[in-house]
């Protein structure tokens, strides 16, 4: 593979801070190449000191003559008053750029949905990095140097961007260098990773999943070394008194030995505890939606849904953006109130929301993190069962990340991170017994996603999360529903089927236009508008009356299989018969939903 740059001994710092102490590295044809590490670490300067837009204060940078490097920053630099169409393209001519494969694939995956002469400033910050990136993306670069492309996009955009990266070059050409905090995206797109730590950039092979296996394997060895040279005097007594010690072999890197160190634990959640504990907490009862709808004046957002939550329930909502996430959480926490409809609360629900404002911050922003936090309970419990443990408040931060000398930081001197850990850390110090967390992910880094997986592992509650970050999205919660259409909709087949459904309805959408384009246009055009008309009217009619009842059918498989979890939590834990035939029950009722739903999905195409 040829070499496309190189970074010789570099070394930055600042005046209270050294950065980078002689870092030599490499990128080379057919590099993909993930850069990982805590925030305020460095990721964003190594990457800028690479794409040549900062002077390192030692060292070099060398780039293989004529290489075209395009970078895009986190900062959104474009003008207000500039319109899409002349952000994205330019002054090039129609002609030239709509003949364009790339140009118009990136206009396409990016910008479908956006009006072409759309002035900037009119814009949400989501698409406007849209429109950056598909600024960049048409662009023919030979390396491209982004810093956290994913940031406000949604999981469409952000699936579309991973496609479009991984089919730009051939499988030994262009290099690609990534600062992102999307472990998913990581994984898919990354066949290397950088971890920048400790003034050093650290590479490792393939995306987030081997780099995690890889450190774990690392960190083992460093605590094996540690332990030995602990134990030196003590193995060098025992020498002398039994003579010549034998040879040994140095342990080596083996990925069968790192797959050791996860072969026994455990699931990363109890359920059973969990949920006995939390209807323990919460009752039967958490919150319903009976059959509610919200309108605001005339348009529609939600239409008719139906949802009991169980206790212990975590589910995760998907979802376009304005498709009515956010009115969705507020019917559950009291902040929005239904057109029509009803919503029935238990006795002892205790709803607490993670904003993606930080206003539970707004009063103690001159305070020090100790004096917020000694003002609150002075214990909280984590875990279940035997393994329960109580935890000062000082501890709980410890385990979101922050050192005993952050402690005396005013609030308002915090990084956005340490912010959102720390509130984060005020909501569950008030206990509620329904957490939601709205967007939870934005500004923390790869560690303290981990972290804050890893406290509510141990949270014994009902959770509801919406975040445009899969990983996270996957990793914290059992299932997940969408907002499709103003219904609220079960996905047994996760994040993969939303984005099924979601390819489909844009796919009928496209076909509708381009059939209605076609019936106006020459009498000879053939193609979508012809496919229109292979249902007669009675075909048309039944299927739309079959679509009908599926869902109709749908809704009612859905209330059933939460009812039946929800009721598995009451049945006897220590009768294994029976909670094996509830459990066959359970999932005949899901195999029945997943066959309804790709019965739904041809419907939908027929029509």
């Amino acid at each position: 593979m040829a070499h496309l740059l190189g970074a010789e001994a570099l070394h930055l710092e600042y005046p209270t801070k050294v950065v980078f102490d002689s870092v030599t590295l490499g990128v080379e044809e057919g590099d993909r190449i993930g850069i990982v590490g805590r925030n305020g670490d460095g990721k964003s300067s190594l990457l800028a000191m690479l794409a040549r837009r900062r002077e390192p204060d030692g060292g070099r940078v060398t780039v293989r003559g004529g290489t075209r490097i395009g970078v895009l920053e986190q900062a959104d630099t474009l003008p207000d008053d500039e319109t899409i169409g002349h952000a994205v393209v330019g002054e090039t001519p129609e002609h030239e750029w709509a003949g364009d494969a790339r140009t118009r694939d990136v206009i396409a995956g990016l910008l479908g949905d956006l009006p072409w002469d759309a002035r900037l400033g009119s814009l949400s910050g989501g698409q406007r990095r849209r429109v950056s990136l598909a600024r960049l993306l048409r662009g023919d670069h030979d390396i491209l140097a982004l810093d956290e492309p994913t940031n406000h996009l949604d999981m469409e955009a952000i699936t579309w961007l991973a496609g479009h990266l991984k089919r730009r070059w051939a499988v030994n050409a262009g290099g690609l260098l990534v600062v992102t905090h999307d472990r998913w995206f990581l994984d898919e797109v990354c066949t290397a990773t950088w971890e920048v730590h400790d003034r050093i950039v650290e590479p490792f092979e393939g995306g987030y999943a081997a780099y995690i296996l890889q450190r774990v394997e690392r960190d083992r060895q460093a605590a094996a070394s540690e332990a030995r040279r602990q134990n030196l005097a003590r193995k060098e007594l025992a020498w002398l008194r039994r003579g010549a010690p034998a040879r040994t072999s140095k342990p080596k890197f083996r990925i069968d030995a790192a797959n050791t160190l996860i072969a026994d634990v455990p699931e990363i959640r109890n359920r059973v505890d969990l949920q006995s504990l939390a209807v323990s907490r919460l009752g039967k009862d958490v919150v319903d939606l009976l059959d509610v709808s919200v309108a605001y004046g005339d348009r529609e957002v939600l239409h008719r849904i139906e949802w009991r939550l169980a206790p212990g329930e975590r589910t995760g909502i998907l979802g376009v953006n304005g498709a009515g996430k956010s009115t969705l959480l507020g019917l559950i926490d009291g902040a929005v109130d239904p057109s029509s409809g009803r919503v029935k609360r238990g006795k002892t629900v205790k709803v607490a929301t993670l904003t993606q404002r930080l206003d539970e911050l707004e009063e103690h922003l001159a305070d020090p993190v100790r004096v917020v936090i000694g003002r609150l309970r002075t214990t909280y419990t984590l875990g279940t069962g035997s393994k329960a443990q109580e935890l000062t408040p000082g501890q709980l931060l410890e385990r979101l990340g922050f050192s005993s000398a952050q402690l005396s930081t005013p609030v308002k001197d915090l990084s956005g991170g340490q912010k959102r850990r720390l509130q984060l850390l005020l909501i569950l110090l008030d206990q509620p017994n329904v957490l939601i967390l709205d967007e939870p992910t934005n500004d923390l880094d790869t560690d303290m996603l981990a972290a804050m997986e890893d406290l509510l592992d141990s949270w014994p509650g009902t959770l509801i999360v919406v975040s445009h970050d899969r990983y996270f999205l996957e990793r914290v919660t059992d299932q997940q529903y969408a907002i499709l259409d103003r219904r609220l909709r079960h996905l047994p087949g996760g994040v993969d089927e939303y984005l099924r459904l979601r390819a489909a309805q844009e796919s009928a959408r496209s076909s509708s236009a381009s059939s209605g384009g076609t019936r106006s246009g020459s009498a000879g055009s053939t193609g979508s508008a012809a496919s229109t008309s292979v249902l007669s009217g009675a075909e048309l009619r039944a299927a739309q009356k079959e679509l009908a009842a599926i869902e109709r059918r749908l809704g009612k498989l859905s209330e059933q299989i939460a009812t039946r979890r929800t009721a598995l939590a009451d049945h006897d834990q220590a009768d294994y018969v029976g909670l094996g035939k509830e459990m066959a029950v359970i999932n005949e009722l899901e195999q029945e939903t997943a066959d309804l739903e790709e019965r739904w999905l041809e419907l939908g195409e027929a029509l």
